[in-house]
Protein backbone atom coordinates (compact mmCIF):
# COMPACT_ATOMS: atom_id res chain seq x y z
CA UNK A 1 0.00 0.00 0.00
CA UNK A 2 1.45 3.56 -1.29
CA UNK A 3 2.41 5.47 2.49
CA UNK A 4 -0.22 8.23 2.84
CA UNK A 5 0.68 12.13 3.41
CA UNK A 6 0.06 11.34 7.71
CA UNK A 7 3.21 8.98 7.43
CA UNK A 8 5.68 10.98 5.24
CA UNK A 9 5.06 14.50 5.95
CA UNK A 10 3.87 17.09 8.69
CA UNK A 11 -0.20 17.54 8.36
CA UNK A 12 -1.18 19.89 5.28
CA UNK A 13 -2.36 23.41 6.15
CA UNK A 14 -5.55 25.40 6.00
CA UNK A 15 -5.30 28.90 4.29
CA UNK A 16 -1.53 28.66 5.34
CA UNK A 17 -2.42 27.36 8.96
CA UNK A 18 -1.59 24.28 11.18
CA UNK A 19 -2.52 23.36 14.48
CA UNK A 20 -0.75 25.24 17.29
CA UNK A 21 1.73 23.78 19.93
CA UNK A 22 -0.02 25.44 22.78
CA UNK A 23 -0.12 22.92 25.30
CA UNK A 24 2.79 22.92 27.54
CA UNK A 25 4.30 19.43 29.49
CA UNK A 26 2.51 20.89 32.43
CA UNK A 27 -1.26 20.67 30.85
CA UNK A 28 -0.27 17.16 29.22
CA UNK A 29 1.32 15.67 31.95
CA UNK A 30 -1.68 16.81 34.23
CA UNK A 31 -4.26 15.67 31.28
CA UNK A 32 -2.71 11.89 31.81
CA UNK A 33 -2.98 11.94 35.67
CA UNK A 34 -6.27 13.01 35.74
CA UNK A 35 -7.82 12.04 32.28
CA UNK A 36 -8.06 8.53 33.69
CA UNK A 37 -10.26 9.75 36.35
CA UNK A 38 -13.30 9.76 33.85
CA UNK A 39 -16.87 10.66 34.80
CA UNK A 40 -17.49 6.80 34.37
CA UNK A 41 -15.45 6.34 37.67
CA UNK A 42 -17.71 8.10 40.07
CA UNK A 43 -20.81 7.92 38.32
CA UNK A 44 -21.32 4.28 36.76
CA UNK A 45 -19.04 2.06 39.30
CA UNK A 46 -22.03 1.97 41.52
CA UNK A 47 -24.22 -0.71 39.40
CA UNK A 48 -21.27 -2.46 38.83
CA UNK A 49 -21.06 -2.86 42.53
CA UNK A 50 -24.18 -3.97 43.14
CA UNK A 51 -23.93 -6.70 40.29
CA UNK A 52 -20.65 -8.12 41.18
CA UNK A 53 -20.02 -7.11 44.72
CA UNK A 54 -17.01 -7.13 46.37
CA UNK A 55 -15.63 -9.35 42.97
CA UNK A 56 -15.85 -5.70 41.55
CA UNK A 57 -12.49 -4.71 42.38
CA UNK A 58 -11.45 -8.35 40.14
CA UNK A 59 -13.71 -6.70 37.73
CA UNK A 60 -11.79 -3.58 37.50
CA UNK A 61 -8.75 -5.43 37.78
CA UNK A 62 -8.94 -7.53 34.34
CA UNK A 63 -10.42 -4.88 32.60
CA UNK A 64 -7.37 -2.56 33.46
CA UNK A 65 -4.85 -5.15 32.27
CA UNK A 66 -6.96 -4.91 29.26
CA UNK A 67 -6.76 -1.09 28.82
CA UNK A 68 -2.98 -0.77 30.07
CA UNK A 69 -2.01 -3.28 26.78
CA UNK A 70 -4.74 -0.85 24.56
CA UNK A 71 -2.28 2.38 25.88
CA UNK A 72 0.84 0.72 25.15
CA UNK A 73 0.08 -0.82 21.97
CA UNK A 74 -0.92 3.06 21.36
CA UNK A 75 1.76 4.71 22.81
CA UNK A 76 3.75 2.69 20.59
CA UNK A 77 2.53 4.02 17.64
CA UNK A 78 1.66 7.38 18.82
CA UNK A 79 5.03 8.37 19.82
CA UNK A 80 6.73 6.92 16.51
CA UNK A 81 3.88 8.81 14.23
CA UNK A 82 2.36 12.00 16.74
CA UNK A 83 -0.85 12.85 15.09
CA UNK A 84 -3.95 14.44 16.45
CA UNK A 85 -5.58 11.80 14.57
CA UNK A 86 -4.25 9.44 16.65
CA UNK A 87 -5.02 5.79 16.21
CA UNK A 88 -7.78 6.83 13.17
CA UNK A 89 -4.91 7.78 11.54
CA UNK A 90 -2.36 4.91 12.53
CA UNK A 91 -5.57 2.77 11.27
CA UNK A 92 -5.08 4.05 7.77
CA UNK A 93 -1.56 3.46 7.55
CA UNK A 94 -1.66 0.13 8.48
CA UNK A 95 -5.19 -1.71 7.66
CA UNK A 96 -6.15 1.14 5.01
CA UNK A 97 -8.09 4.76 4.44
CA UNK A 98 -11.58 2.89 5.18
CA UNK A 99 -10.40 1.80 8.11
CA UNK A 100 -9.15 5.19 9.56
CA UNK A 101 -12.69 6.43 7.95
CA UNK A 102 -14.28 3.88 10.10
CA UNK A 103 -12.51 3.96 13.51
CA UNK A 104 -12.44 7.83 13.29
CA UNK A 105 -16.03 8.90 12.37
CA UNK A 106 -17.67 6.07 14.63
CA UNK A 107 -14.99 7.85 17.82
CA UNK A 108 -16.06 11.29 16.74
CA UNK A 109 -19.79 10.19 17.07
CA UNK A 110 -18.63 8.49 20.46
CA UNK A 111 -17.15 11.81 21.92
CA UNK A 112 -19.86 14.39 20.55
CA UNK A 113 -22.68 12.12 22.32
CA UNK A 114 -21.03 11.97 25.34
CA UNK A 115 -20.70 15.73 25.50
CA UNK A 116 -24.16 15.79 25.13
CA UNK A 117 -24.54 13.40 28.15
CA UNK A 118 -22.11 14.73 30.22
CA UNK A 119 -23.81 18.11 30.16
CA UNK A 120 -26.93 16.97 30.52
CA UNK A 121 -25.37 14.82 34.02
CA UNK A 122 -23.78 18.36 35.28
CA UNK A 123 -26.91 20.29 34.58
CA UNK A 124 -28.89 17.44 36.92
CA UNK A 125 -26.50 18.24 40.33
CA UNK A 126 -26.73 21.81 39.62
CA UNK A 127 -30.44 22.22 39.61
CA UNK A 128 -30.13 19.79 42.40
CA UNK A 129 -28.82 22.95 43.95
CA UNK A 130 -30.79 25.24 42.48
CA UNK A 131 -34.34 23.76 42.11
CA UNK A 132 -36.89 25.26 39.38
CA UNK A 133 -33.34 26.29 37.07
CA UNK A 134 -33.59 24.45 33.67
CA UNK A 135 -31.50 21.65 32.82
CA UNK A 136 -31.14 23.04 28.75
CA UNK A 137 -30.53 26.34 30.35
CA UNK A 138 -27.44 24.47 32.38
CA UNK A 139 -26.65 22.64 29.29
CA UNK A 140 -26.60 25.63 27.23
CA UNK A 141 -24.37 27.20 29.51
CA UNK A 142 -21.72 24.55 29.72
CA UNK A 143 -21.90 23.63 26.36
CA UNK A 144 -21.12 27.88 25.58
CA UNK A 145 -18.56 28.43 27.85
CA UNK A 146 -15.96 25.18 26.82
CA UNK A 147 -17.17 25.76 23.10
CA UNK A 148 -16.00 29.19 23.54
CA UNK A 149 -12.53 28.53 25.32
CA UNK A 150 -11.95 25.48 22.98
CA UNK A 151 -12.67 28.37 19.97
CA UNK A 152 -10.02 30.55 21.27
CA UNK A 153 -6.99 28.56 21.77
CA UNK A 154 -5.91 25.19 22.46
CA UNK A 155 -3.99 26.10 25.45
CA UNK A 156 -7.48 27.58 26.86
CA UNK A 157 -8.43 23.69 27.03
CA UNK A 158 -5.07 22.83 28.93
CA UNK A 159 -5.91 24.91 31.42
CA UNK A 160 -9.36 24.05 31.99
CA UNK A 161 -8.15 20.49 31.70
CA UNK A 162 -4.97 21.49 34.26
CA UNK A 163 -7.30 22.44 37.20
CA UNK A 164 -9.78 20.03 36.25
CA UNK A 165 -7.56 17.28 36.71
CA UNK A 166 -5.39 18.37 39.61
CA UNK A 167 -8.98 18.92 41.84
CA UNK A 168 -9.76 15.31 40.72
CA UNK A 169 -6.47 13.78 41.73
CA UNK A 170 -6.73 15.89 44.76
CA UNK A 171 -10.30 14.79 45.58
CA UNK A 172 -9.46 11.05 44.84
CA UNK A 173 -6.50 11.22 46.37
CA UNK A 174 -7.95 11.95 49.67
CA UNK A 175 -10.47 9.86 49.73
CA UNK A 176 -7.78 6.77 49.12
CA UNK A 177 -6.11 8.72 52.49
CA UNK A 178 -9.37 8.63 54.45
CA UNK A 179 -10.12 4.68 53.42
CA UNK A 180 -7.37 2.95 53.76
CA UNK A 181 -6.51 5.13 58.03
CA UNK A 182 -10.49 4.10 58.32
CA UNK A 183 -9.32 0.53 57.08
CA UNK A 184 -6.44 0.25 59.23
CA UNK A 185 -8.05 1.39 62.10
CA UNK A 186 -6.62 4.54 62.96
CA UNK A 187 -8.74 7.16 61.27
CA UNK A 188 -10.97 8.84 64.67
CA UNK A 189 -14.16 8.13 65.82
CA UNK A 190 -13.93 5.01 63.31
CA UNK A 191 -13.05 1.03 63.97
CA UNK A 192 -11.64 -1.43 61.48
CA UNK A 193 -14.16 -3.30 59.52
CA UNK A 194 -12.23 -6.07 58.77
CA UNK A 195 -13.06 -8.32 55.77
CA UNK A 196 -16.80 -8.79 57.07
CA UNK A 197 -18.14 -6.68 53.63
CA UNK A 198 -16.06 -8.71 51.58
CA UNK A 199 -17.03 -12.31 52.99
CA UNK A 200 -20.26 -11.43 54.47
CA UNK A 201 -23.50 -12.65 52.86
CA UNK A 202 -23.07 -14.14 49.75
CA UNK A 203 -19.12 -13.95 49.63
CA UNK A 204 -16.99 -12.51 47.78
CA UNK A 205 -19.10 -13.81 44.55
CA UNK A 206 -22.66 -13.00 45.79
CA UNK A 207 -24.50 -12.61 42.18
CA UNK A 208 -21.95 -15.99 40.78
CA UNK A 209 -19.69 -15.35 37.72
CA UNK A 210 -22.91 -13.74 36.17
CA UNK A 211 -22.58 -11.05 38.62
CA UNK A 212 -18.88 -10.66 37.87
CA UNK A 213 -19.65 -10.22 33.88
CA UNK A 214 -21.78 -7.65 34.56
CA UNK A 215 -19.08 -5.67 36.69
CA UNK A 216 -17.14 -6.45 33.81
CA UNK A 217 -19.01 -4.78 31.61
CA UNK A 218 -19.37 -1.85 33.18
CA UNK A 219 -15.88 -1.30 34.33
CA UNK A 220 -14.44 -1.61 30.75
CA UNK A 221 -17.03 1.35 29.39
CA UNK A 222 -15.69 3.33 32.62
CA UNK A 223 -12.00 3.73 31.23
CA UNK A 224 -13.37 5.19 27.72
CA UNK A 225 -11.55 8.61 26.94
CA UNK A 226 -8.09 7.89 28.07
CA UNK A 227 -7.02 8.11 24.12
CA UNK A 228 -7.46 11.65 24.76
CA UNK A 229 -3.70 12.48 25.94
CA UNK A 230 -1.97 10.63 22.57
CA UNK A 231 -5.00 13.42 20.78
CA UNK A 232 -3.29 15.92 22.86
CA UNK A 233 0.36 15.14 22.40
CA UNK A 234 0.28 16.13 18.98
CA UNK A 235 -0.50 20.08 19.71
CA UNK A 236 2.31 20.04 22.54
CA UNK A 237 5.78 21.52 23.06
CA UNK A 238 7.20 17.54 22.83
CA UNK A 239 4.58 15.21 21.54
CA UNK A 240 7.07 12.08 21.83
CA UNK A 241 7.94 12.91 25.24
CA UNK A 242 4.68 13.66 26.33
CA UNK A 243 3.20 10.29 24.77
CA UNK A 244 5.60 8.33 26.02
CA UNK A 245 5.65 9.89 30.01
CA UNK A 246 1.67 9.13 30.31
CA UNK A 247 1.72 5.32 28.64
CA UNK A 248 4.47 4.49 31.09
CA UNK A 249 2.63 6.13 33.96
CA UNK A 250 -0.78 4.78 32.84
CA UNK A 251 -0.02 1.53 35.25
CA UNK A 252 0.03 2.75 38.32
CA UNK A 253 -2.43 5.41 37.77
CA UNK A 254 -5.09 2.54 36.51
CA UNK A 255 -4.16 0.42 39.40
CA UNK A 256 -4.78 3.32 42.29
CA UNK A 257 -7.32 5.62 41.32
CA UNK A 258 -9.87 2.56 39.91
CA UNK A 259 -8.61 -0.91 41.23
CA UNK A 260 -7.69 0.69 44.90
CA UNK A 261 -10.65 2.51 45.36
CA UNK A 262 -13.13 -0.13 44.48
CA UNK A 263 -10.91 -2.33 46.72
CA UNK A 264 -11.61 0.48 49.66
CA UNK A 265 -15.16 1.09 48.72
CA UNK A 266 -15.97 -3.00 49.28
CA UNK A 267 -14.11 -2.94 52.07
CA UNK A 268 -15.82 0.20 53.69
CA UNK A 269 -19.60 -0.63 52.92
CA UNK A 270 -21.68 -3.69 52.32
CA UNK A 271 -22.06 -4.21 48.22
CA UNK A 272 -26.12 -4.55 48.59
CA UNK A 273 -26.46 -1.33 50.03
CA UNK A 274 -29.34 0.95 49.17
CA UNK A 275 -26.84 3.67 49.41
CA UNK A 276 -24.33 2.56 46.97
CA UNK A 277 -26.47 3.02 43.85
CA UNK A 278 -28.38 5.61 45.29
CA UNK A 279 -26.21 8.47 46.47
CA UNK A 280 -23.24 6.49 44.33
CA UNK A 281 -20.13 4.44 46.49
CA UNK A 282 -18.07 6.82 47.53
CA UNK A 283 -20.87 9.09 49.03
CA UNK A 284 -21.83 5.66 50.48
CA UNK A 285 -18.37 5.05 51.74
CA UNK A 286 -17.60 8.77 53.10
CA UNK A 287 -21.01 8.27 55.02
CA UNK A 288 -20.00 5.40 56.46
CA UNK A 289 -16.85 6.91 58.01
CA UNK A 290 -19.48 9.53 59.29
CA UNK A 291 -17.68 12.60 57.68
CA UNK A 292 -19.94 15.41 57.19
CA UNK A 293 -20.83 17.13 54.28
CA UNK A 294 -19.60 14.06 52.27
CA UNK A 295 -22.97 14.04 49.72
CA UNK A 296 -22.06 17.69 48.64
CA UNK A 297 -18.45 17.25 48.74
CA UNK A 298 -18.92 14.36 45.87
CA UNK A 299 -21.18 16.14 44.12
CA UNK A 300 -18.58 19.09 43.46
CA UNK A 301 -16.04 16.10 42.37
CA UNK A 302 -18.97 14.24 40.39
CA UNK A 303 -19.04 18.02 38.49
CA UNK A 304 -16.00 18.81 37.70
CA UNK A 305 -15.82 15.47 36.17
CA UNK A 306 -18.35 15.65 34.12
CA UNK A 307 -17.78 19.17 33.08
CA UNK A 308 -13.73 17.92 32.54
CA UNK A 309 -15.01 15.02 30.43
CA UNK A 310 -17.28 17.61 28.70
CA UNK A 311 -14.38 19.74 27.46
CA UNK A 312 -11.96 17.22 26.78
CA UNK A 313 -14.58 15.58 24.22
CA UNK A 314 -15.50 18.77 22.65
CA UNK A 315 -11.39 19.19 21.97
CA UNK A 316 -11.01 15.44 21.26
CA UNK A 317 -14.35 14.98 18.74
CA UNK A 318 -12.52 18.23 16.65
CA UNK A 319 -9.51 16.93 16.31
CA UNK A 320 -10.29 13.61 15.09
CA UNK A 321 -12.81 15.59 12.46
CA UNK A 322 -9.85 17.98 11.95
CA UNK A 323 -7.16 14.83 11.16
CA UNK A 324 -9.90 12.83 8.94
CA UNK A 325 -10.57 15.92 6.94
CA UNK A 326 -6.47 16.64 6.69
CA UNK A 327 -6.34 12.77 4.43
CA UNK A 328 -9.13 13.56 2.78
CA UNK A 329 -12.19 11.97 4.48
CA UNK A 330 -14.74 14.27 5.91
CA UNK A 331 -15.91 17.83 4.38
CA UNK A 332 -13.33 20.26 4.08
CA UNK A 333 -15.03 22.83 6.04
CA UNK A 334 -14.02 20.92 8.95
CA UNK A 335 -9.75 21.18 8.16
CA UNK A 336 -10.42 25.15 8.44
CA UNK A 337 -7.70 25.96 10.64
CA UNK A 338 -7.55 29.79 12.35
CA UNK A 339 -5.52 30.39 15.38
CA UNK A 340 -4.21 27.37 15.33
CA UNK A 341 -7.28 25.74 16.11
CA UNK A 342 -9.83 23.93 13.72
CA UNK A 343 -12.95 26.65 14.88
CA UNK A 344 -15.54 24.97 12.32
CA UNK A 345 -14.92 21.28 13.63
CA UNK A 346 -15.14 22.96 17.00
CA UNK A 347 -18.45 24.49 16.34
CA UNK A 348 -19.87 21.00 14.57
CA UNK A 349 -18.88 19.12 17.76
CA UNK A 350 -20.17 21.42 19.77
CA UNK A 351 -23.77 21.50 17.72
CA UNK A 352 -23.81 17.47 17.47
CA UNK A 353 -23.59 17.43 20.67
CA UNK A 354 -26.35 19.91 22.20
CA UNK A 355 -28.83 18.16 19.29
CA UNK A 356 -28.37 15.21 21.33
CA UNK A 357 -29.36 16.77 24.17
CA UNK A 358 -32.47 18.34 22.31
CA UNK A 359 -33.03 14.68 21.45
CA UNK A 360 -33.36 13.59 25.21
CA UNK A 361 -35.72 15.91 25.58
CA UNK A 362 -37.83 15.99 22.34
CA UNK A 363 -37.63 11.93 21.53
CA UNK A 364 -36.63 10.10 25.30
CA UNK A 365 -38.45 6.88 23.85
CA UNK A 366 -36.68 6.10 20.75
CA UNK A 367 -34.12 8.00 18.83
CA UNK A 368 -32.65 8.89 21.95
CA UNK A 369 -32.29 5.11 23.16
CA UNK A 370 -31.50 4.25 19.66
CA UNK A 371 -28.51 7.18 19.40
CA UNK A 372 -26.94 5.69 22.98
CA UNK A 373 -27.47 1.82 21.52
CA UNK A 374 -25.28 2.63 18.59
CA UNK A 375 -22.27 4.41 20.62
CA UNK A 376 -22.09 1.60 23.42
CA UNK A 377 -19.56 -0.64 22.44
CA UNK A 378 -17.47 2.05 20.27
CA UNK A 379 -14.75 1.86 22.40
CA UNK A 380 -14.49 -1.92 21.71
CA UNK A 381 -14.61 -0.96 18.10
CA UNK A 382 -11.61 1.20 18.65
CA UNK A 383 -9.48 -0.96 20.73
CA UNK A 384 -9.78 -3.48 17.89
CA UNK A 385 -8.30 -0.85 15.25
CA UNK A 386 -5.67 -0.42 17.95
CA UNK A 387 -4.44 -3.75 18.55
CA UNK A 388 -4.55 -4.44 14.61
CA UNK A 389 -2.73 -1.34 13.56
CA UNK A 390 -0.13 -2.74 16.28
CA UNK A 391 0.44 -5.81 14.99
CA UNK A 392 0.91 -4.77 11.46
CA UNK A 393 3.11 -1.25 11.92
CA UNK A 394 5.64 -3.22 14.29
CA UNK A 395 7.18 -4.91 11.58
CA UNK A 396 7.09 -1.65 9.49
CA UNK A 397 8.39 0.77 12.35
CA UNK A 398 11.53 -2.07 12.70
CA UNK A 399 12.41 -2.28 9.33
CA UNK A 400 12.03 1.00 8.15
CA UNK A 401 12.55 4.05 11.23
CA UNK A 402 13.54 1.69 14.60
CA UNK A 403 14.97 4.85 16.03
CA UNK A 404 11.07 5.85 16.41
CA UNK A 405 10.00 3.08 18.41
CA UNK A 406 10.85 5.21 21.59
CA UNK A 407 7.80 3.06 23.12
CA UNK A 408 7.44 -0.20 22.91
CA UNK A 409 4.90 -2.65 23.74
CA UNK A 410 5.57 -5.63 26.02
CA UNK A 411 6.63 -9.20 24.84
CA UNK A 412 5.64 -8.24 21.60
CA UNK A 413 3.37 -9.98 19.71
CA UNK A 414 2.02 -12.10 22.43
CA UNK A 415 0.26 -9.73 24.60
CA UNK A 416 -1.23 -7.71 21.55
CA UNK A 417 -2.58 -10.78 20.81
CA UNK A 418 -3.81 -11.81 24.21
CA UNK A 419 -5.65 -8.26 23.87
CA UNK A 420 -7.23 -9.07 21.02
CA UNK A 421 -8.63 -11.78 22.83
CA UNK A 422 -10.04 -10.10 25.67
CA UNK A 423 -11.38 -7.69 23.43
CA UNK A 424 -13.25 -11.03 21.89
CA UNK A 425 -14.31 -12.41 24.89
CA UNK A 426 -15.71 -8.74 26.23
CA UNK A 427 -18.08 -9.08 22.74
CA UNK A 428 -19.10 -12.35 22.87
CA UNK A 429 -20.04 -11.57 27.02
CA UNK A 430 -22.23 -8.28 25.52
CA UNK A 431 -23.64 -10.69 23.08
CA UNK A 432 -25.52 -12.73 26.25
CA UNK A 433 -26.32 -10.16 28.17
CA UNK A 434 -29.66 -8.88 27.29
CA UNK A 435 -28.73 -5.08 28.53
CA UNK A 436 -25.74 -4.98 26.29
CA UNK A 437 -26.60 -7.42 23.58
CA UNK A 438 -28.65 -4.15 22.03
CA UNK A 439 -25.57 -2.44 22.43
CA UNK A 440 -23.26 -4.59 20.54
CA UNK A 441 -26.06 -4.92 17.66
CA UNK A 442 -26.55 -0.89 17.37
CA UNK A 443 -22.82 -0.51 17.02
CA UNK A 444 -21.76 -3.52 15.32
CA UNK A 445 -24.42 -2.06 12.93
CA UNK A 446 -22.81 1.87 12.76
CA UNK A 447 -19.78 0.12 12.20
CA UNK A 448 -20.39 -1.56 9.29
CA UNK A 449 -22.19 1.22 7.36
CA UNK A 450 -19.19 3.25 8.22
CA UNK A 451 -16.85 0.51 6.70
CA UNK A 452 -18.93 0.29 3.82
CA UNK A 453 -19.10 4.26 2.98
CA UNK A 454 -15.27 4.18 3.85
CA UNK A 455 -14.18 1.54 1.50
CA UNK A 456 -16.47 3.21 -1.50
CA UNK A 457 -14.70 6.58 -0.57
CA UNK A 458 -11.20 4.53 -0.61
CA UNK A 459 -12.41 3.00 -4.25
CA UNK A 460 -13.38 5.74 -5.90
CA UNK A 461 -10.44 7.85 -4.59
CA UNK A 462 -7.92 4.99 -6.09
CA UNK A 463 -9.92 5.24 -9.71
CA UNK A 464 -10.16 9.15 -9.61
Amino acid sequence: MPRTTTETSPPKQRDGVALSHGLKQRHLSMIALGGVIGAGLFVGSGAGIAAAGPSIVVAYALSGLLVMLVMRMLGEMSAAHPSSGSFSAHAERAIGPWAGFTAGWSFWVLLCTAVGLEGIGAAKIVTGWLPGTPEWAWVALFMLVFCGANLAAVKNFGEFEFWFAALKVGAITLFLVLGVLAIAGVLPGTDAPGTANLTGEGGFLPNGSEGLVVGLLASVFAYGGLETVTIAAAESEDPVRGVASAVRTAMWRIALFYIGSMAVIVTLVPWDSAAVVEKGPYVAALDELGIPGAGQLMNVVVLVALLSAMNANIYGSSRIAYSLVERGQGPRALGRVSGGVPRVAVLASCVFGFACVVLSYWRPDDVFPWLLNMIGAVILVVWIFIAVSQLRLRGRLERETPEKLTVRMWAFPALTWVALAGMAAILVLMAREPDTRVQLYATGGMTVVLAVAGYAWQRARAKS
